[in-house]
């Protein structure tokens, strides 16, 4: 079989010719699910060159079908040959996969872009967020609480008084080292780094198991961390910023994103929620708790420092969705002072950013929900790993940082902190 790719107006046609049997689906799914990672995400197939389309191939269409569906995309039969029509009728889908306006099927756009902005490597279609389409809580800047003590991490000393447990509805977002448990004592072997958001909460514990864990908001059910330290924000974003790397750049890197993120807002400081397609996660995560040590700062130092911390050789999730949650500054004065640091050398921006990895889906395009969007990848997709994103730039070794194809940025100014 051949398959062969061609635009087609503001979609994009995949010519079929050979025979779709068993073989063949495995490569046309490869092919389709590519397609769907460049950015398009109504897709029309040509298949009148199709002589055979066996039971694994009309598995793929229904599968691409559904997954361009849950992103307001389409995928359509847009011309077939008589084989296909005919086996497309006897299984009842020639009318969903042949629909008499397969051609001209565009998904509609609820909300558009207020203006764009351009950086280095991306351009962003801004939204801005208004009461009345999205409600997060009351309309006003995000007011942000700073949680424990993080210069205790270096020495590892943390005890049972510096634990403290937060509450994460929908309604706020945090991030910092948490685990899940009823008290400390619960907890003094798993504390790892979390982040919460949307109503759902999730954390990768240090007890060597390399597994992540989360909860959800389900009912009156509402996630709750037992934090060492970190920041939690409630309050409303103001923004929410589409962003796509530009025809000459792979990807975008964390610190431009943040930079761009300061830019649009016009903020001093910002609290960010990003779901993004990611290009690769550069970061660190704890190996063992870090409670009850001796108090020196032996943690980030040569040999120790390989004891307790992993770091990423090279980028990781390289193909994932990632939900990234932090803050950016222009410097590190005020109470998030202790938390931020330098993303890039060759940019001013500090931060502090925690990223959960989920297996690979497509992204709506346009104007999406925060809330709906990170609750269906914690229901519906694997949750692969949690990072704190770090600028990795040693000489000659070094990995650089985070990248992102495209995604999804939701923006909010900082204007006080406790």
């Amino acid at each position: 079989m051949e398959i062969t790719t061609n635009p087609a107006g503001n979609a994009m046609e995949v010519l079929l010719k050979g025979r779709l049997d068993g073989y063949w689906a495995d490569h046309l799914s490869q092919s389709l699910e590519e397609t769907m990672r460049q950015g398009h995400h109504n897709i029309r197939l040509n298949m009148t060159e199709v002589r055979y389309l066996s039971s694994l191939g009309i598995r793929v269409l229904i599968q691409f079908h559904k997954k361009t569906q849950a992103i307001q995309g389409t995928l359509v039969v847009s011309e077939a040959s008589s084989a296909v029509r005919k086996v497309l009728e006897m299984v009842g889908l020639a009318a969903e996969l042949m629909p008499p306006s397969s051609a001209s099927a565009v998904p509609r756009v609820p909300v558009h872009a207020d203006r764009v902005f351009e950086s280095e490597s991306a351009a962003f279609d801004v939204f801005p967020l208004t009461a009345d389409v999205f409600p997060l809580n009351a309309a006003e800047p995000l007011q942000c609480d700073v949680l424990g003590r993080a210069s205790l991490l270096a020495g590892r000393g943390f005890g049972a008084d510096d634990c403290q447990k937060i509450a994460c509805p929908e309604s706020s977002f945090a991030i910092g080292l948490g685990a899940f448990g009823s008290q400390f004592s619960d907890c003094q072997d798993r504390f790892g780094e979390f982040l919460a958001v949307s109503g759902a909460a999730a954390y990768q514990p240090s007890d060597g198991s390399n597994f992540p864990d989360f909860l959800m908001t389900e009912g009156s059910l509402i996630p709750e961390v037992q934090v060492l330290y970190g920041a939690a924000c409630r309050g409303s974003f103001s923004t929410l910023a589409r962003f796509e790397c530009t025809p000459h750049h792979a990807a975008v890197g964390l610190s431009e994103l943040a930079t761009a993120a300061l830019d649009i807002s016009g903020e001093e400081q910002v609290g960010m929620v990003c779901v993004t397609e990611s290009a690769g996660l550069v970061g660190a995560s704890l190996r063992r708790s870090p409670v009850n040590g001796a108090g020196d700062a032996a943690l980030f130092q040569f040999p120790e420092v390989r004891r307790w911390l992993s770091f990423t050789t090279e980028p990781a999730y390289t193909r994932a969705l990632a939900v990234v949650v932090g803050f950016a500054s222009r410097s590190n004065t005020g109470p998030l002072g202790a938390l931020l640091r330098p993303l890039s050398r060759s940019k001013p921006v500090v931060g502090h950013f925690h990223a959960a990895a989920f297996s690979y889906r497509p992204l709506q395009r346009g104007f999406i929900d925060l809330n709906k969007t990170v609750r269906s990848l914690f229901e519906q997709e694997s949750l692969q790993g949690i990072l704190h994103l770090i600028s990795d730039d040693r000489a000659a070794v070094g990995v650089s940082e985070s990248e992102f194809v495209r995604g999804a940025c939701w923006i909010g100014g900082i204007r006080s902190q406790a």
